[in-house]
């Protein structure tokens, strides 16, 4: 049974908050800034009306989630923090006696509440229209790049990740007590995922019996995050992979296994759109999306600023169409007049090279054909056929007993005259010079707010945890240009 939103209740006590919270906290200025009831009218139908006990404001628990992303803490570490830390209890709405919820209420409420909920495009929908209410976004240029998440897991197991928290929290202990070190459980050196998952309960066992040494913040943390990716690890290991994560490609030889962020941003560095897809994805293919989606939240568009991976052939006849201004730079390994399966095989151009449908990058290329003889040009790229004699998705792609599998592309070179002669004029360039901004975004997200790896597995979950972290940043850059 839903209740009705939650408020600060009464209390004698309630005051506190205007003497310890000061009116520039974060915290304070962002309660000041959004009425959270969205979240209440978007969840209600999650709810039964009339029967069972009544549950926690999904606009608290949304909250709490909100706070996990902020300061980047564990479910148990951001409900601890909201028992003693007066900014969490006021930005909760909470009186400053009432009691916290249960860190597990969280898990719960991810799952049976978030479930299905378009979070992302709710939450950047509700900052964008804030920040066009407050006249923050003026510019008719958004600015497009995709960013790059690893996986919870490796593509094998999440042996690594397990070793690697219990390493972590290993050097938090003896950073205090070396003397820790020969009560420490005996480490698993095999390859077993089922025997690193109880060697992990041990350790925790261990440093949760000595009372002083788990209270340690620095310690406790550490311990938090184990416990969470035991847990993690137990419910999904059976996968030993993460199904929905695929192998990307940052260079020719620099590969990783996990998630694209696709994202659009004004000039005034406020995320419009976002699209999550699987590592293996291009950049070019989103761009429709990206566009339609920042058009849905109220951007006038007339320029779009991205790198080469934007102005494929399709692209900018999708762009004119429109009456809209592409400024990227031409490729032509993406600018061909004419390829087969466009919509399987996706260009990286980060390593130069075609991915076919099973993401496999090709190892070389070689172009045929000579320049003006009045004939095109041909680029060929060269996949490891080895690896295709093995692929599931082999059939209607690769011939048995060929020695090779090839992918070409038709290279035209009178196609793009007019992109050619729009790169040299003085409003492209003035515009190219915006294109830095996102990467600093995205070097925001990563390194402020863990969106440089996975928290949990599945694409569902990564598009919650990016729902959360461009929330984030919006509506700190919204209250900063407010300032």
């Amino acid at each position: 049974m839903l209740a009705q939103q939650q408020k600060i209740q009464f209390s004698a006590f309630s005051g506190l908050y205007d003497l310890i919270v000061p009116k520039d906290n974060l915290l304070r200025k962002i309660n000041e800034l959004i009425d959270f009831t969205f979240i209440l009218e978007e969840l209600v139908d999650k709810y039964c009306p009339n029967n069972g006990r009544t549950a926690e404001s999904p606009v608290r628990m949304f909250k709490y989630l909100l706070l996990k992303t902020i300061y980047t803490v564990s479910d148990v570490d951001v409900v601890e923090r909201s028992m003693y830390d007066m900014s969490f209890k006021y930005f909760l709405e909470m009186s400053p006696e009432q009691e916290v919820i249960d860190p597990s209420s969280l898990t719960k409420f991810r799952k049976l509440r978030l479930k299905d909920a378009d979070l992302l495009n709710l939450l950047i929908n509700k900052t964008v229209s804030i920040a066009l209410e407050k006249g923050i976004i003026r510019s008719r240029s958004i600015i497009v790049d995709a960013t790059h998440s690893l996986s919870r897991s490796n593509p094998y197991s999440a042996m690594e990740v397990l070793r690697e928290r219990a390493k972590l929290l290993r050097k938090a202990v003896y950073a205090i007590d070396e003397d820790m070190k020969s009560r420490m459980p005996e480490k698993n050196d095999s390859n077993d995922l089922e025997k690193e998952l109880a060697y992990c309960r041990r350790l925790e066992k261990c440093i949760e019996s000595d009372l002083t040494l788990s209270q340690i913040p620095a310690i406790k943390e550490k311990l938090n995050l184990l416990k969470e990716t035991v847990e993690d690890t137990q419910e999904n290991y059976t996968l030993s992979k993460d199904r929905d994560a695929r192998t990307g490609h940052k260079s020719t030889d620099n590969s990783f296994f996990g998630y694209k962020t696709h994202l659009a941003m004004t000039e005034e560095r406020i995320i419009t759109a976002a699209v999550v897809t699987s590592g293996e994805k291009g950049d070019g293919p989103e761009l429709p999306e990206l566009l339609a989606i920042s058009r849905n939240n109220g951007i006038e568009v007339d320029s779009i600023i991205g790198d080469s991976a934007y102005s494929g052939k399709e692209n900018l006849a999708m762009a004119d169409g429109q009456d809209i201004k592409i400024v990227a730079k031409l490729h032509p390994s993406i600018t061909q007049g004419y390829r087969k399966d466009e919509n399987l095989f996706d260009y990286n151009k980060d390593a130069g090279m075609f991915v076919c449908p099973a993401g496999h990058l090709a190892i070389r290329k070689a172009r045929c054909g000579k320049k003006n003889i009045g004939q095109n040009q041909v680029d060929t790229y060269y996949f490891d056929v080895e690896k295709c004699k093995v692929c599931p998705l082999r059939d209607n792609c690769y011939k048995p007993g060929a020695k090779n599998k090839t992918y070409s592309v038709t290279i035209k070179s009178d196609t793009h005259r007019g992109q050619m002669a729009f790169q040299e004029t003085d409003h492209y360039k003035d515009k190219a010079k915006h294109r830095y901004k996102i990467e600093a975004k995205n070097s925001e997200l990563k390194n402020v707010h863990g969106y440089d790896r996975a928290i949990s597995y599945g694409i569902e979950n990564m598009q919650m945890q990016g729902a959360l972290a461009i929330f984030t940043v919006n509506l700190k850059r919204i209250i900063k240009l407010i300032a």
